[in-house]
């Protein structure tokens, strides 16, 4: 069965001091003048082209990978190839559960002009055994405050692994159909179609895809976003 798991990264920093000698006597002879600090360097603005915003997990980040071999940057790539002048924003963070995103949404969303949302969450709970109900409040929070920016949503499907028993197996699959049929979003049934369980196609853990994997999975993504992009407006 085909599941998906994430690991956590982290990150510190150190701060050190330094010591002051005594002043030394005055003199006569007027010092010169201080060289002004150079000005900062102006921020640069942010490109207001429509965007496509993914969040999800360490899929989405593409654990592994090079940030240009993430499925997200193959997307960006298809876009400019087809000459959409669109952006693509990796919102993806490796661990993340349904509740994880949904409290990191606004921080996802604060872009300027986001247009269309993929959602890619549900793997670790899934991994967890967490509750479906639970998973499916999360994802449909998302969808509803998505929706009220009148943001499109791409909601990507996962499955959960077979140790948690047939049942909910098929209750984790179907909550993704009924969140889509609830809400009218597109579907993606199974992000990892055509990439789960090959070998070749997945890393040294057998669960991230790996460069040609990932290939796979921007064209699994690509093949249900394309028509969204084409219909949804750029302004």
């Amino acid at each position: 069965m085909r599941t998906s798991i994430v690991l956590g990264l982290a990150l510190s920093a150190a701060l050190a001091g330094c010591s002051r000698e005594s002043a030394p006597a005055a003199s006569t002879t007027t010092a010169p003048a201080a060289p002004a600090a150079p000005a900062a360097p102006a921020a640069p603005r942010e490109s207001l082209r429509p965007k496509v915003v993914v969040l999800g997990d360490s899929l989405t980040a593409g654990l592994g990978l090079q940030q240009a071999q993430a499925f997200p940057a193959l997307l960006q790539k298809k876009l400019d190839d087809g000459h959409y002048e669109w952006d693509v924003v990796n919102a993806g963070i490796s661990g993340d559960t349904s509740a994880a995103g949904l409290q990191r949404l606004d921080w996802a969303l604060e872009s300027q002009n986001v247009r269309i949302l993929v959602l890619e969450l549900g793997a670790n709970d899934g991994l967890r055994g967490l509750p479906v109900s639970e998973m499916k409040k999360n994802l449909a929070a998302i969808i509803e405050r998505a929706q009220q920016k009148r943001i499109a949503v791409l909601l990507t499907g996962m499955e959960a692994p077979p140790n948690f028993g047939p049942e909910y197996v098929v209750s984790f699959r179907q909550a993704y159909r009924d969140l889509a049929r609830q809400y009218n979003v597109t579907l993606l049934p199974f992000l990892l179609d055509r990439v789960a369980g090959i070998p070749g196609l997945n890393q040294g853990d057998g669960i991230h895809p790996n460069i040609e994997g990932a290939a796979i999975v921007a064209d699994n993504v690509w093949t249900v976003l394309k028509p969204m992009v084409d219909k949804v407006p750029a302004a």
